[in-house]
């Protein structure tokens, strides 16, 4: 049944008259550096946050092995995050209504060169309708929005009428463990609602992602003698042409999967981070490569896994020296499929009705050839799995930036989604 108009429309009255208090909690979110790793102390203050409001809270840590043993698990490396994951438990006086996860990720990425900023990454500095700074859009927003969903239902004077669970997780980045975790603790809805930046949109899919290192070793000698050693960066260029190669093919199956129709380049490569050599003056010894590779939603990361390992062994099979000294490769990140939302489930015919009241425009549907954590809910709880959020630019770049009225309406369409969806009782 669709939402009150009356009650609709005091929601709506909610999320303005509290959206500067929105903004400011969001400054105050953006301007912890919580980077991979260092996302402690912005948990710390989420916790206290949710809590105030009257959560009942639970702060755990990720099991290792549980993941390991789970077939949606990443691989744990050295710099695999040790901050804990926080949830807020929302119960409601009855349980009349439909039970909800609603999921962030605190974790960002690094910032790069400062200089490269026009304002200090961790410093907000909104110009005109354009909020910017590291993890702002991707996705502190969406984050900070789902806080602002209670306090504008309380501010009209209701709350849900069913559990809902806020999560806040970390490693979305670099593994999705952190997500996979709060499925593996037992958390269980009837619905998950993700505030991913979607230019307020609706996602239909995603793609995998299979994270990987190769390690070339080379032969050194002094610069004087060069040509009698082996150039462990030059032949890593070897490696990468080919990898190249094993992307374009990859791409040519877009046909295959009408979703992506549109996509122009939906499989993508990125050789993220190159180290290698120890002194300017000896031919280096070693070099490694740090890769990013997607797979279409229905396919296996194995199948990744192993087409990458066969492409690496061709390109050493082909160069003399590596032919002798193969290069090694390590999965060390994401090895994650992709989803795809069935269209036609109730959950999305509340949240197409809410976006309508927030936008004054039917809910559209798209891509997008990223990871989200959705996979979790979407591939091993079997649920509808809404990844919707407000518009945002330059994620993971400089200057990276989101759409303030953009966020003003999409916490208005989350709010009246949660009303809708979980029913409400009176605070």
């Amino acid at each position: 049944m669709a939402l009150d108009p009356t009650l609709a429309d005091r929601i709506v009255k909610a999320v303005d008259d509290g959206f500067d208090a929105q903004l400011d909690y969001l400054k105050t979110l953006v301007r912890f550096p919580s980077q991979r790793g260092d996302e402690h102390a912005a948990q710390d203050f989420v916790f206290q946050e949710l809590r105030k409001r009257g959560f009942a809270m639970e702060r755990f840590a990720m099991d290792e092995e549980a993941i390991k043993r789970h077939p949606g698990g990443s691989p744990f490396s050295p710099t695999h995050s040790t901050a804990p994951i926080v949830v807020g438990i929302h119960r409601p006086k009855a349980e009349t209504g439909r039970s909800l996860i609603m999921q962030g990720h605190i974790d960002i990425v690094p910032v790069g060169p400062l200089e490269m900023w026009t304002h200090p990454p961790y410093e907000p500095h909104i110009d005109g309708d354009w909020f910017y700074g590291r993890g702002a859009g991707d996705m502190k927003a969406g984050h900070g929005a789902m806080v602002a969903v209670f306090d504008a239902l309380k501010r009209a004077g209701v709350q849900p009428a069913a559990t809902v669970y806020v999560q806040s997780v970390v490693e979305e980045e670099s593994t999705g463990n952190g997500a996979l975790q709060c499925h593996l603790r037992g958390y269980k809805a009837e619905a998950a609602l993700i505030p991913e930046p979607s230019r307020g949109r609706i996602t239909r899919g995603n793609v995998g992602v299979v994270w990987f290192q190769f390690t070339v070793q080379g032969h050194p000698v002094h610069v004087r003698e060069a040509g009698s050693g082996q150039n462990a960066i030059e032949a890593a260029y070897g490696v990468m042409r080919k990898l190249r190669e094993l992307e374009a093919f990859w791409n040519t199956k877009t046909p295959d999967y009408p979703l992506f129709k549109d996509e122009p380049h939906p499989i993508n490569l990125n050789f993220g981070l190159i180290k290698g050599g120890d002194w300017a003056s000896s031919v280096p010894a070693w070099c490694t490569v740090d890769c990013r590779i997607s797979i279409f939603p229905g396919e296996k990361p194995e199948t990744m896994m192993r087409a990458i390992e066969d492409t690496i062994a061709r390109a050493a099979r082909e160069d003399r020296f590596l032919a002798n000294n193969p290069p090694q490769v390590v999965f060390n990140g994401f090895t994650t499929e992709g989803y795809i939302l069935a269209p036609g489930s109730e959950a999305e015919a509340v949240l197409g009705r809410a976006h309508q009241k927030a936008w004054g425009e039917p809910l559209e549907e798209a891509v997008t050839p990223a990871y989200l954590d959705g996979r979790v809910y979407a591939l091993f709880d079997e649920i509808p799995t809404l990844n919707y959020g407000p518009t945002a630019e330059r994620v993971h770049g400089f200057d990276e930036r989101f759409s303030i009225e953009s966020l003003r309406k999409t916490t208005k369409s989350m709010a009246l989604f949660v009303a809708e969806w979980c029913g409400v009782e009176p605070v």
